[in-house]
């Protein structure tokens, strides 16, 4: 990386902290906003700050918001009775732009992977099992992604579930909508068998 000056070096720098931003990008961003828009970087920087400052998580679900209690464990429209388990908040925005889950979530902030030292304590994995049973939840979705942590992860959470009443699913992998099968993965195309159902 070529050095400019020390500030817009240490602000590229920051930049690449970004998932998907590397040190062309990170340039690229901090560049344009000093030569055209130091008001939205100001604005930015501010907006940075609170965030860091004052978001954290929801005491229920775990979700990041500002407040104890996020919108979603607020809302007493909510279906008390599911419980979606996501990898992220990501997850979590992703499901309600869908719109048509209507229960609560648990949040995990990653996903078991030991040669990371990420273990069940670091996502509160052993709080599942209690949540079940102290809520009276009917169903736990598992929604956590289909990567050999993911799979990881749902098996440790089916195995923690295994003595709950609650009766434990799992998210459908297999072929998009509006996808043709030659151009799907083989993996893709044994999990959307093994899926299938009744019509």
């Amino acid at each position: 990386m070529i050095r400019v000056s020390p500030l817009i070096d240490r602000l590229v720098e920051a930049l690449q902290m970004l998932p998907g931003v590397g040190p062309k990008w990170a340039t690229r961003m901090a560049l344009n906003v000093l030569q055209h828009n130091r008001g939205g970087g100001s604005a930015l920087a501010t907006a940075l700050a609170d965030a860091v400052a004052k978001v954290t998580r929801c005491a229920q679900c775990r979700m990041l918001c500002e407040a104890e209690v996020c919108a979603i464990c607020a809302n007493p429209k909510r279906d008390e009775r599911l419980l979606c388990v996501v990898e992220s908040p990501v997850d979590v925005i992703a499901i309600e732009q869908a719109g048509s889950y209507t229960g609560r979530y648990f949040v995990l902030h990653g996903r078991l992977s030991p040669i990371d030292g990420i273990g069940p304590a670091q996502l509160g994995l052993d709080d599942i099992a209690g949540l079940a049973r102290e809520r009276g939840i009917d169903e736990v979705i598992l929604a956590t992604n289909p990567t050999v942590e993911g799979e990881a992860t749902a098996h440790y959470i089916s195995e923690a579930l295994a003595g709950a009443p609650a009766r434990l699913t799992r998210i459908a992998h297999g072929v998009p909508l509006g996808g043709e099968l030659e151009y799907i993965d083989g993996g893709t195309i044994v999990h959307a068998l093994q899926g299938r159902r009744s019509v």
